[in-house]
């Protein structure tokens, strides 16, 4: 008995002892995410050479998908599902990515690329999850194309759930003010043409409280130029400078302030005397100059409910009508059709997005289908 009780004892020094070279290892070496799952699941280089193909075969032909974005289905074991999508940014909006599944343990890998120039197909890897994390989140510095990959580990077999989101870095400056109440944007001719607008205008009551959009400090406040009565709020996370012009009158502050704190109250000072209130918006790049503040406060829809699972999980569907047209985009309005299925065609099933199936085509295509064309094909 003393000996089985000291030859496990000895059992967890050697796995400890493992985990903590590892440990030390990791913080010299620095490996990547999936480099830990390789390492830790003791997976073989066969095995996961074939994962990582998959991987790279989705990359070529991501879908695209407009936010807010959620869709439903499962992971099987050794199926080599990798989801790859194709997205927008502008700066100031701020990716969100969840992924959900009913087993925690499950492995769950999110990695980010930015297409790299205007003119090339090339994408760099931006951000990823961490080992074992299943959420990302990224703010976009300028305006891109962008390409989220999620990929289960080799063994997951787990009901799933992807949200995908965005939302402005910054809080509305005005308020209770909601999108509609910009009227005047970025660009907008000034003086006959003489000059382009470089903010954007939020029309509101005279004397609507108008609050800091992000933690920070200020610097001047008091009235001066075209602008009035204003604030200027730094954001020492982003270097850059909030400009609130034309205020009716500044709050008694100084400073730090935290996100929503009021600063003034809308007005029309300055040279906006024969405008209507509103405050004019403005953000300041040290080295940039003034930049579009649009998206940095720009309202966005969010997923409203939880997204609804699958009653039964399908691992292939069979095209029943003559013609389905695969597109790129999970609607017909706007997306390109990529090419077209006929009757008895089978198609792997990779999720759902409302109406629609993520599917991939026996050429390995991935595109999206519309639920009336196919019928499941039960496991």
């Amino acid at each position: 008995m003393k000996q089985i009780k000291f030859l496990s004892l000895s059992l967890i020094l050697i796995i400890s002892g493992c985990s903590q070279i590892n440990k030390a290892s990791d913080f010299i070496t620095n490996p990547t995410a999936k480099e830990q799952y390789k390492r830790d699941l003791n997976i073989s280089d066969e095995l996961f050479q074939i994962w990582e193909n998959s991987a790279e075969t989705a990359f070529q032909d991501s879908v695209g998908i407009n936010l807010p974005y959620a869709e439903t289905g499962k992971f099987f074991p050794k199926g080599f599902s990798v989801y790859s999508y194709e997205i927008k940014l502008q700066p100031g909006e701020v990716l969100n990515v969840e992924v959900k599944t009913d087993s925690t343990g499950q492995v769950v890998f999110i990695e980010l690329f930015e297409k790299i120039g205007d003119s090339t197909n090339v994408f760099e890897k931006i951000k990823t999850s961490g080992f074992r994390k299943k959420r990302l989140s990224f703010e976009a510095h300028k305006k891109a194309t962008y390409k989220l990959v999620i990929q289960p580990e080799i063994e997951a077999h787990t009901p799933f759930t992807f949200k995908i989101e965005k939302q402005p870095a910054y809080l509305f400056p005005v308020s209770a003010g909601s999108n509609r109440n910009v009227q005047s944007y970025w660009g907008d001719n000034r003086d006959g043409g003489a000059r382009r607008h470089e903010g954007i205008d939020i029309f509101a009551k005279r004397g609507t409280p108008v609050v800091a959009a992000t933690d920070g400090s200020l610097g001047f406040t008091g009235e001066k130029g075209l602008g009035g009565k204003q604030v200027w709020l730094r954001d020492p996370k982003r270097k850059q400078s909030l400009y609130y012009a034309h205020l009716d009158s500044i709050a008694n502050i100084s400073g730090n302030v935290k996100r929503g704190d009021t600063l003034g109250f809308v007005g029309n000072t300055g040279n906006a005397r024969t405008t209507p209130p509103h405050l004019h918006f403005g953000i300041y790049k040290s080295y940039r100059g003034a930049i579009n503040p649009l998206h940095f406060v720009y309202q966005t829809n969010i997923l409203e409910t939880e997204p609804k699972k699958l009653d039964s999980t399908p691992h292939q569907l069979l095209v029943k009508t003559n013609k389905a047209n695969l597109r790129n985009k999970p609607t017909t309005s706007g997306s390109k059709i990529l090419s077209t299925s006929k009757a008895r065609d089978t198609l792997q099933f990779l999720g759902k997005t409302n109406e629609w199936y993520h599917i991939r085509t026996s050429a390995n295509q991935a595109s999206f289908i519309h639920q009336s064309l196919v019928a499941p094909i039960a496991p």
